[in-house]
């Protein structure tokens, strides 16, 4: 089997150099493709100097169905080097995403989310022609609707101040200390992410030692940012002066490990646990009273894991539903349990399905 070129930096096509990856080999793609913006003259600002906008060579296509095919080519590269439950992220502006996001849905790719990275501080429309151009479009998709990708929801929400992040993100481009600088002082890529939208990619859908693919790698954030958080990455760049830029910038940066990658893992991908264990493992025991949160309502437990309330027995979930007259209901945190008998104090029975987690092989949770 091929070696996978990791934690590097590889001058040349990304079509070509993607396609001579192993089939299924890589956890995520994060890709940046040129936007194709098609800008006619200099910029000017109201004082007359000159916009540094994105001028060069690697942007520009004769026509619209030369930039299709090239978008069809990596995007049936990249495709073909994810895993099975791997996923996609491309960026864009208006000038490509809808097109990017159409020939992404014709290849059979599954539309995850569009997030719009809404832009604190967007470059002004200078010329006063149309509403400043204040966000962009990531795309995140699947190889097809039933893959279970990586998503650290919980890590996200933790991240949020507790509460559920949106697909919206309000961050600011790329500036100050580090935005990467040629000699002369001048950008050393035009359109150089800031690692704030990057930690959230990579945070959220991968975990560390995956290993994420760039083909469009410039100015190296999804490199700096992979290391920073313990994963690898693959780098694709056909620009000689982008790839010494950086790999300067990934080598100054201390790879993560240990306890400062974790995250707070998702309720989803914990293993499965049944109510039956508690009781196999003698945490409950068959009789034992449960309670419902104000301790108005008990059920009976019984010995294959079933609870018993007055009128019904069933499952804690259908229970739980029963007797609140609800459609649904999630056993584990309605029903309490008593933790010191002769106490007032209940207890969710879900820490001890907790507790029976913790003892798990990290191989298995």
């Amino acid at each position: 089997m091929t070696k996978l070129p990791l934690d590097q930096i590889i001058q040349g096509d990304c079509v070509d150099l993607m396609n001579a990856l192993p089939e299924s080999s890589v956890d995520l793609v994060f890709a940046d493709p040129p936007y194709n913006l098609q800008l006619g003259g200099d910029l000017n600002r109201p004082d007359n100097s000159v916009v540094n906008g994105v001028t060069e060579e690697w942007d520009r296509f004769d026509t619209m169905d030369a930039y299709d095919l090239f978008t069809h080519d990596w995007l049936n590269a990249a495709r073909r080097a994810l895993k099975p439950n791997g996923a996609i992220w491309v960026i864009g502006s208006y000038h490509n995403i809808f097109r990017v996001g159409g020939i992404l849905q014709d290849q059979g790719f599954w539309i995850r989310n569009d997030v719009i990275w809404r832009k604190t501080n967007p470059m002004p429309n200078f010329r006063g022609t149309r509403f400043t151009n204040a966000h962009e479009t990531l795309i995140w998709a699947t190889k097809t609707e039933d893959a279970k990708p990586t998503f650290n929801y919980d890590a996200m929400k933790m991240m949020n101040d507790g509460v559920q992040m949106r697909s919206d993100w309000t961050l600011p481009i790329c500036t100050g200390h580090e935005r990467i600088k040629k000699s002369d002082g001048t950008k050393a890529h035009p359109t150089q992410k800031p690692e704030s939208l990057l930690h959230r990619v990579i945070l959220s859908t991968t975990n560390p030692g995956d290993v994420i693919v760039d083909p469009f790698f410039g100015s190296g954030t999804t490199g700096a940012v992979a290391k920073k958080l313990g994963r690898h990455f693959i780098g694709y760049e056909r620009e000689e002066e982008y790839i010494i830029h950086a790999r300067r910038r990934i080598e100054k940066i201390q790879a993560g490990s240990g306890e400062a990658i974790k995250v707070t893992p998702s309720k989803r991908a914990a293993p499965r646990i049944p109510f039956g264990t508690l009781i196999e493992r003698g945490m409950l025991a068959p009789g034992d009273t449960l309670y419902s949160p104000d301790g108005r309502i008990s059920a009976r437990v019984r010995a294959d894991g079933s609870i018993a309330v007055s009128d019904a027995a069933g499952s804690i979930h259908k229970m739980g539903a029963h007797v609140q007259k609800a459609p649904a209901c999630n056993g584990w945190t309605f029903w309490h349990f008593r933790q010191n008998s002769g106490t007032n104090s209940l207890v969710p029975i879900d820490l001890l399905r907790a507790k029976i987690r913790e003892t798990m092989p990290a191989a298995i949770a």
